[in-house]
């Protein structure tokens, strides 16, 4: 093999699998969920759980490493679920309120006392999102969200491409790290090949291309 040919091929098998790299990835799933309002979204915590299929749902009041958060923040459940919050003990006193929305939730006064419960059955009435929080600590993001039934407005979260990109502009885009990892590992396993044939056979760059042998 000379060695022009050699580069084209290393070049070759180095470019495809830079593009093997680029075009691996596929969109993730797109997830459906309600399209909370800022408020509820922006609580502490901030995850979600679609609990639809669920007759009893249970929500921590006072998770997280200080106690200033509902888990889960946002819960998509039917109507007729049985919600219980029920607190930790942890985080100070604590109430569920209704901040807006359908649902009239009010466990009354802030308590702190582990293992307090309050229940709440939805209804029809209920249909919707509602935005809550616990009264004392309002200020410092203590917000969180339930939405019932069927008929709410949704959106789609997740799916970002981890592909080649709709839009060719945006080939830029990053890649998995592992396929970066990949192609220089390649690179650099052929520069090593090329290197030892050079050193082995030292043919010139013109060798069987007219020039001197």
């Amino acid at each position: 093999m000379k060695r022009r040919e050699f580069v084209r091929t290393a070049g070759g098998t180095t470019a495809a699998a830079a593009a093997s790299a680029g075009v691996t990835g596929t969109a993730a799933a797109q997830e459906v969920q309600p399209d909370w309002p800022s408020g509820a979204a922006d609580g502490n915590g901030g995850n979600y759980e679609d609990l639809r299929g669920e007759s009893e749902v249970t929500i921590t009041v006072g998770a997280g490493s200080d106690g200033l958060a509902f888990d889960p923040t946002l819960a998509w459940v039917d109507t007729g679920t049985t919600i219980t919050w029920e607190w930790s003990g942890s985080g100070g006193a604590h109430n569920v309120v209704t901040v807006d929305g359908p649902a009239s939730l009010d466990s009354g006064d802030p308590v702190d006392e582990e293992g307090e419960t309050y229940e709440y059955e939805t209804t029809e009435e209920d249909a919707g999102i509602t935005h809550y929080h616990c009264v004392p600590h309002d200020a410092v993001g203590m917000h969180a969200g339930i939405a019932v039934g069927e008929d709410v407005e949704t959106v789609e979260t997740g799916g970002a491409n981890t592909g080649w990109p709709e839009d060719i502009a945006d080939v830029g885009m990053p890649i998995h790290a592992h396929w970066v990892g990949v192609s220089a590992g390649l690179g650099i396993v052929l520069t090593m090949v090329f290197t030892f044939y050079m050193l082995k056979y030292g043919e010139s760059a013109h060798t069987g291309h007219g020039g001197s042998r």
